[in-house]
């Protein structure tokens, strides 16, 4: 490790503090680069801005959860129990982070909101452990042909979004959510089963959805094209 990679690591760690203590928004580039006995100017030379500093943080938690998903990717259990230890794995581990610091909340805040990109790295390289398990899981027969596992991956992890950043989204307790996942994960399982079938395409309208805007009265586009049929 270089004298510049030490350096970052410390600016790191000294931000980690800083934020757990104080929180995101509370905390500047030149109180971080103080606890570094920098200078604010010599702080920019490793970290362009605090939300790199933040993504920087982000990026190093989910370092360990992609050990674990290799480790788990590769047990010799059934390819839905693997699923299963997957994302049971990241709910009880960033909900038990969130509980523990609730500032963390505000960093995954803040980078959902302006750094995108970030989120979806983060989800594009969970799907290669996906990926491999369903593989897995139809290459032994226990799960159907799959046309697209990628896509499938994809869509499982929309499908327990809520599950991502547990706090966010809910204020049930952990041995509920977990309970939740569970469900959800039966009927994931259940349409990847050998026997289940995809259904057609659905290009319909819910009832529920209205024919007009309420605020300017014109026509909705999906009602459009309905209508273009």
């Amino acid at each position: 490790m270089t004298q510049m990679d030490d350096t970052r690591k410390m600016i790191l760690h000294a931000a980690v503090e800083r934020i757990l203590h104080y929180g995101y928004s509370k905390t500047t580039m030149a109180e971080i680069a103080k606890d570094c006995n920098m200078s604010a100017g010599n702080i920019y030379r490793f970290f362009a801005s605090k939300l790199d500093i933040a993504e920087a943080m982000a990026r190093k938690f989910n370092e360990e959860a992609y050990e674990t998903f290799s480790v788990i990717a590769a047990r010799k259990v059934s390819a839905g129990d693997r699923l299963r230890e997957i994302f049971h794995y990241e709910l009880a581990r960033t909900y038990s982070a969130i509980d523990e610091d609730a500032k963390i909340l505000e960093v995954a805040e803040v980078l959902s909101d302006e750094r995108p990109l970030y989120m979806n790295d983060k989800l594009a390289t969970e799907r290669i452990y996906l990926v491999q398990i369903l593989n897995d899981g139809v290459a032994s027969g226990e799960f159907r042909k799959i046309a697209n596992p990628e896509e499938v991956a994809e869509m499982w992890q929309s499908a327990l979004m809520k599950f991502r950043f547990p706090q966010l989204f809910s204020k049930l307790t952990l041995p509920k959510l977990q309970r939740e996942l569970d469900g959800v994960m039966d009927l994931l399982l259940a349409g990847l089963s050998p026997g289940a079938t995809t259904p057609a395409p659905w290009d319909g309208v819910t009832a529920a959805t209205d024919t007009h805007c309420p605020v300017t009265g014109e026509l909705l586009p999906v009602k459009k094209l309905n209508a273009d049929h």
